[in-house]
């Protein structure tokens, strides 16, 4: 993608992102994927430590600061005099949205808090990423997604039952804060359209973890079901499971609803068991999952593969492969669908990465360009904030950018 990408449905909305990491800034990906214009302010000379983390290219750069810092302008800002927060307030001045993710109080003791904000921008929504949100005894603690994930209940559940609690390989916790963050700012946004006035998007890390926890807390409330780790499966959900083939590949089937099941049946060949009084119905199945399991397993290790799936999905039985990163980059539908999109940096460095989501028909936006270099919209952005060439020199030369 480029500059001249298609426009999102953001275009014209202002953001400026102060945050750090993944949670907050997730949020502001999210926001300048569908048109958004992300300002994101960093500390001179340092900047996101995300601009260090993760794997690197053969430069040494890092190869997660393209993703996360997509389509966002950065300017380097010292926010911690009067200097730089009289700066911070005439860009706040103009925008509709405002990301952080510091500890509570930290927007407080730099002169930026809400109310002080709102005297001079009174639509301005505040959207404040946390581990434990913006009250309580727990909220000055310092948070990571890793914390979050634990305290909200998916770390239990994650991983084989006779080992220690796992993780996913990704930082699920912050991205989900980020995503309920974004999700609060669009609410707020159209709240605005009424009221006229901002408000204030309280994102907990934890909290953002426990929505996803499903019927987990009603199960224990109603009748002291407590949900264990499981592997693989969902329990009482069947069959639903990663099956063997012949040629040493996995792949997962997933025919727990009944009509789906009864396909299944048809093409494993054997329609007895869709009515089978053992298999015919969801709660049957549930109870013999092991069982149902093994069957399917011996059926499909008769199969390669891709002879596999082209029974399956013949039949209409929803199935795919464990796909890797090098599976999505060979597979036709990804292509078919530009879900993969490369996109360069302002010194010309191409990266490749996953496309916008969700789709929109009329006003998709778009990958603009990768991560930028640290501070290389600092005069662009304060020139039209009205700052000229000498405030700007002074600025620089008393290290506020």
């Amino acid at each position: 993608m480029s500059p001249e990408s298609p426009a999102g449905a953001l275009t014209g909305i202002r953001v400026v992102e102060m945050g750090q990491l993944i949670a907050g800034p997730f949020c502001g990906q999210l926001l300048g994927d569908l048109g958004a214009d992300v300002v994101k302010v960093e500390s001179p000379g340092v900047g996101d430590p995300m601009r260090l983390w993760g794997q690197a290219n053969a430069d040494g750069a890092s190869l997660t600061w393209p993703v996360i810092a997509r389509n966002k302008r950065s300017i380097t800002l010292n926010l911690r005099g009067e200097a730089g927060q009289e700066v911070a307030r005439r860009l706040l001045d103009q925008a509709d949205i405002l990301i952080e993710n510091f500890r509570p109080g930290t927007l407080e003791r730099w002169n930026l808090s809400p109310e002080r904000l709102w005297e001079t921008n009174p639509g301005l929504i505040i959207v404040r990423v946390t581990g434990f949100g913006q009250t309580g005894p727990y909220a000055p603690r310092a948070g990571y997604g890793s914390i979050g994930e634990a305290m909200g209940g998916l770390r239990y559940l994650t991983g084989e039952p006779d080992r220690p609690p796992s993780r996913a390989g990704i930082s699920i916790g912050d991205s989900l804060a980020g995503t309920y963050a974004a999700l609060g700012a669009l609410a707020a946004l159209n709240s605005r359209r009424t009221t006229g006035r901002g408000q204030i998007v309280d994102s907990a890390i934890y909290e953002a973890v426990l929505a996803m926890m499903e019927a987990s807390l009603t199960e224990w409330d109603a009748i002291r079901y407590q949900r264990e780790r499981t592997g693989a499966i969902l329990p009482k959900i069947a069959p639903s499971n990663v099956y063997p083939t012949a040629d040493g590949s996995s792949i997962l089937i997933a025919a727990n609803q009944d009509t789906v099941f009864r396909r299944l049946a048809d093409v494993m060949g054997r329609p007895e068991l869709a009515t089978d009084e053992r298999y015919a119905t969801h709660h049957a199945r549930g109870e013999r999952q092991q069982e149902l399991d093994g069957l399917i397993a011996g059926w499909s290790a008769e199969y390669d593969a891709t002879e596999l799936l082209e029974l399956l999905h013949g039949g209409g039985v929803p199935a795919g492969r464990v796909y890797r990163a090098e599976d999505m980059f060979a597979d036709e539908h990804f292509v078919a669908r530009n879900a993969i999109v490369r996109a360069r940096n302002s010194q010309g460095h191409e990266f490749a990465m996953q496309n916008v989501a969700p789709r929109l028909s009329d006003t998709p936006g778009g990958v603009r360009w990768s991560g930028p270099e640290l501070g290389e919209h600092t005069d662009e952005v304060l020139t039209d904030l009205g700052y000229d060439a000498a405030a700007i020199g002074r600025l620089r030369n008393d290290s506020i950018i």
